[in-house]
């Protein structure tokens, strides 16, 4: 089960809102709706789903459509239409006592703007949530000392917000938000009112938090950039409808119509795509079994100077080279121990643009369980950029 899944969410402003929908049926436009009905139309039939301890990254320019989507996630905004499910219970439908219990326990939430209490220090806006909930002030004390330590924030905890750099009271924000333990983060443009450095810090850090704490992210963006970088899945909307969605990769290299090519058109796709991305299958290796003169014939038939020797489990335990296998053969002997040599190996999310330079080719890609996943060989990486659709 999904943790957080949408299922097919309006939000249309003005009166009687839900005419919007049987007027779009019979083919009104948003501009229509708006110059004729006065109706905006801030979300039309948008659906996704997100797993648990996913970063989901909902982006596109302004107006699209973003802030109301985050916000209809734990109802701050009411849907017109349309379904949010929560662990599978519907938000909609819930009662406002039901629906606070839910904002308290299973939400936390990072603005743009910071929102820090001016006179209280840092820990007391980092208790606030916990202050909220009823928590003791023993307890609540000891919880906000824990959060602020794990924003790297020790040592500033009695200070006030207006003695705090912006990176450093989006941290307080951010702590404040993961005080309350909360399964789901929403953070609406949290870095965007940051200076390029201290933004790309707190991207970092971000990334960090998640390692350790595996929460449920939706994450509010107009930057390509920053979503390539924290999203697992990137959903791209335009004028309140998802053009596409699905994981960074994949936005980059299938680009799904001429606005989203023209919306990644400037990104560098060497600080993105990863070796997975661009490696070729290792259709045929050698087993430790093999001789050298099968190795040798294997070789030849492909028309390649080296092959990759792997166990049954597909592990990866060497290289060796149709020199040193015809010299073998030669010699009769049967075993590949003496020819055995290292593979240079690489992980599957190795970024293309650590590749570059390298004259170690064919570069072993594998898993976290030395498998063998794929090759890079010359001239992959240029054939990987050279396909990439032109905006």
């Amino acid at each position: 089960m999904a943790k957080i899944k949408v299922e097919n969410l309006y939000k249309i402003f003005g009166k009687n809102p839900k005419t919007a929908i049987d007027f779009m049926g019979k083919g009104w436009s948003r501009e229509d709706l708006l110059k004729k009905k006065k109706l905006s139309v801030a979300v039309k039939k948008v659906s996704f789903e997100v797993s648990e301890g996913e970063i989901i990254v909902i982006m596109g320019l302004s107006g699209s459509g973003k802030s109301t989507i985050i916000r209809c996630l734990n109802r701050l905004i009411k849907p017109t239409s349309g379904k949010v499910f929560i662990d599978g219970i519907d938000v909609t439908t819930l009662s406002d006592n039901e629906l606070r219990k839910l904002r308290m326990n299973s939400f936390g939430m990072v603005f743009q703007k910071f929102g820090l209490f001016p006179h209280r220090t840092v820990v007391q806006n980092v208790e606030y949530g916990l202050e909220v909930q009823g928590v003791d002030r023993a307890d609540r004390r000891a919880k906000a000392l824990e959060t602020l330590d794990l924003v790297g924030l020790v040592g500033w905890e009695n200070s006030y917000p207006e003695q705090l750099s912006g990176g450093m009271q989006q941290r307080v924000g951010l702590a404040r938000a993961l005080a309350v333990d909360p399964d789901i983060l929403l953070m609406d443009e949290a870095f965007s009112a940051l200076d390029p450095l201290i933004r790309r810090e707190m991207q970092d850090e971000l990334l960090a938090l998640q390692s350790r704490l595996n929460k449920t992210i939706v994450f509010i963006t107009h930057d390509l950039d920053e979503a390539l970088k924290l999203g697992d899945k990137i959903v791209i909307l335009k004028d309140g409808e998802i053009v596409q969605q699905g994981p960074p990769e994949e936005i980059l290299t299938q680009p799904a119509n001429d606005y989203v090519a023209k919306f990644i058109g400037d990104v560098d796709v060497t600080k993105v795509l990863t070796a997975q991305s661009v490696m070729v299958k290792a259709a045929v290796v050698i087993y430790p079994k093999d001789g050298p003169k099968t190795a040798l014939r294997k070789m030849k038939e492909l028309g390649i100077t080296s092959m990759m020797v792997v166990n049954k489990d597909r592990q990866l335990q060497g290289m060796v080279t149709l020199l040193d296998a015809s010299r073998l053969a030669s010699e009769q002997d049967k075993s590949l121990d003496s020819i055995l040599k290292a593979a240079a190996t690489i992980p599957l999310d190795t970024g293309i643009n650590e590749l570059f330079g390298r004259e170690d080719f064919p570069l072993a890609v594998i898993d976290d369980d030395n498998r063998l996943q794929g090759l890079i060989v010359r001239g992959a990486l240029l054939a990987a950029l050279a396909d990439r659709p032109n905006p």
